[in-house]
């Protein structure tokens, strides 16, 4: 499933003009990694691409246990994106939208939620 929902999430962003993908995935060159200091695992986005000049990162968005894991990462991708003149896209499968909405107004992250 999850090779599934990256290549539809590598589809979007190639239709929507995005340029120099990275991805954590495949043959792509894998994105930057970001640490966090006290924590031992990096934050790694799903996928990073220009368009227009500024740097965006694209993130799968499914539901999950790890809730404040994925607050804290899409903040930090967040606030990169915005440094950096891109955006933050959540894109979410069938079913999972629900999840992402709620998060992003609970925590007010600037973030846009697609579908895919």
């Amino acid at each position: 499933m999850q090779e599934e929902l990256f290549d539809k999430a590598l589809d979007w962003a190639k239709k929507h003009g995005f340029s120099d993908l990275k991805a954590n995935h495949g043959d792509f060159e894998s994105p930057a990694h970001f640490n966090r200091p006290g924590e031992d695992d990096p934050v790694v986005p799903d996928i990073t691409g220009l368009r227009t000049g500024g740097k965006s990162y694209i993130e799968i968005a499914v539901k999950s246990e790890e809730v404040n894991k994925k607050v804290s990462k899409w903040k930090l991708l967040s606030t990169l994106a915005a440094r950096k003149g891109g955006k933050l896209f959540l894109l979410t499968p069938r079913g999972h939208k629900r999840f992402a909405e709620d998060i992003v107004r609970e925590h007010n992250l600037m973030a846009e939620i697609r579908s895919i």
